[in-house]
This record gives structure tokens, sequence and C-alpha cells, in this order.
């Protein structure tokens, strides 16, 4: 029996909250069994932003703080700061374009704990600006339990966030993530010495992140830098270059492109310091 294709193609879908609720509504045909979670959690919501902080809300919430009132908790975060739900719609458009294991948008909003993590993370940083610090922690401890990725609230990450498989993403509180990076599983951005200064990572725009890399200490790593798999970084990485090992040395560069794009983790052409 042909398999039936019932994703949105990314590349002809203008606006993400019209392409997600097109899917949900193909499944829910498809899967009976599914239907009354996919218009719960999207086609009887008005918006984006609803289907969000209601699927968060439900996702995140105990018995100490229901999702009733979760929910009305990161609605008012939402409403205050409207780059929660732009850089969210961003995130999952560079989960569906980059990950070639994500076979729909439905797929990443309702199960990728790397797209919810971070989107976890959003609330909980704008909760922490606000000055409600203890909120935020919160959010940081379940998310941290739910998906296995702990992200300080004080932590700054910008928009195009693809975190593929997220489990043991670590980053720490003076941290910085820029804008459509690309980061794999075990990844840790972490800090050097214990007094209370600017001592984590600094990650440029477009930076590709392997699986099992340790980024230690306040320093930057450049637009377009390629981090291998495994590699322990503790000096400054130039823009688009590759480096690896352990400690982490350049092995090529300075024509690697958009690795976080492409998610090309290979070292080909490159040259080693021996």
């Amino acid at each position: 029996m042909a398999q039936i294709n019932l994703a949105t193609d990314i590349n002809s879908c203008d606006d993400i909250w019209d392409c997600l609720r097109q899917e949900a509504a193909q499944f829910a045909v498809r899967e009976p069994a599914l239907s009354s979670l996919l218009y719960a959690l999207i086609l009887d919501q008005e918006s984006f932003s609803h289907a969000l902080v209601n699927h968060l809300a439900t996702k995140l919430s105990t018995d100490d703080l229901s999702p009733l009132k979760l929910r009305k908790v990161l609605d008012n975060a939402s409403q205050a700061d409207l780059t929660i739900v732009e850089n969210a719609e961003r995130d999952l458009r560079a989960t569906r374009e980059r990950d070639p294991a994500c076979q729909s948008l439905l797929q990443a909003f309702l199960y990728f704990k790397g797209f919810l993590a971070v989107q976890t993370h959003r609330f909980a940083h704008s909760l922490y600006k606000a000055d409600r610090r203890l909120i935020a922690f919160h959010l940081q401890n379940r998310s941290a339990e739910l998906f296995s990725v702990d992200i300080n609230p004080a932590a700054e990450i910008g928009h195009g966030i693809m975190l593929d498989h997220a489990t043991g993403f670590v980053v720490g509180e003076t941290a910085v993530i820029g804008n459509d990076c690309s980061i794999l599983q075990g990844v840790t951005l972490g800090g050097t010495g214990k007094s209370n200064e600017d001592r984590h990572p600094k990650i440029g725009d477009q930076v590709l992140i392997g699986a099992g890399a340790s980024i230690l200490g306040n320093i930057k790593i450049g637009d377009g830098a390629k981090i291998a798999a495994g590699s322990v970084v503790l000096k400054p990485v130039a823009e688009k270059c590759t480096v690896a090992g352990v400690p982490a040395k350049p092995v090529g560069g300075p024509c690697c492109g958009n690795p976080a794009g492409s998610m090309d983790q290979t070292l080909e052409d490159t040259y080693y310091d021996t």
C-alpha cells in the first residue's frame, strides 16, 4: 500500500499556523484515535499562541500547579513578550527544514522535546526578566524533568533554533545563543569558575554544534562555525571555522557556508594541525 503524505511542503508554507492546522485536520481523519487530542491542542485553538500555551501548560503542569493556573501564567507572558510566539514559529520551521527525521510540523509541535524544551525556556526567560524568578526556575526544573534539557532561565537564545534529540543539553546562566543555530544532544555550554560573573559561551549565528560537544568559559564562537561531535572547546572559534578534538583545534575553514542549515557534520576538505 502506497504511503500517503499528509505533511505540508515547508517551502510553500507562508503561515506556520495555517499549515499546522491543515496537517492536524488531515491527521484527525487519518488517525481517529488521535482526533480528540488534535482538536483539543490545535483545531479548537484560536491561534498558534493559544495552541502553544495550552500544549505547554498541559505538559508542564503538576499537582501543585494545575494546567489552568500555568496556562494563565504562560498566556500573560506571551502577551507581554510577543517575541516568544514569533520565535517559536521560527523554531518550528527550522526543525521541519533541517531535521530529516521530522516528517511534519505537527510531529515536531506535539512530540519533539527539543522544540518543546526551547519554548519552555522562552517563557521562563521572559518571566525571569520580569522578576518572576521563582516560577521561571520552576519551568526550568520541569523542563529538566520532562525533556532532560537544563537551560538556565537567564540564558539568552535567538530564533530559528533546532535542538535535535535534545537529551542532555545544558546551558549555563550567562550563555548566549545566536540565531539559526543547530545543536545536537549532549551539548554543554558551561562556565568556568564560580564567581558571579560572565562565565559562559557566546554562540554566534548559524553555528552547528555536534553531539556531546562541550564549550566552556566566556568565549566567542563565531558566526557559521562548526563544532565537531565530542569536542571540548576552551578557546574562541573564528567565523566559519571548523574545530574538533580534545581540546578542540581548527581543522577547517573559512568556507563552511551555513553548517547549521545544511546539518553537514563531516570534516571533509579540512586541514589538520600536527
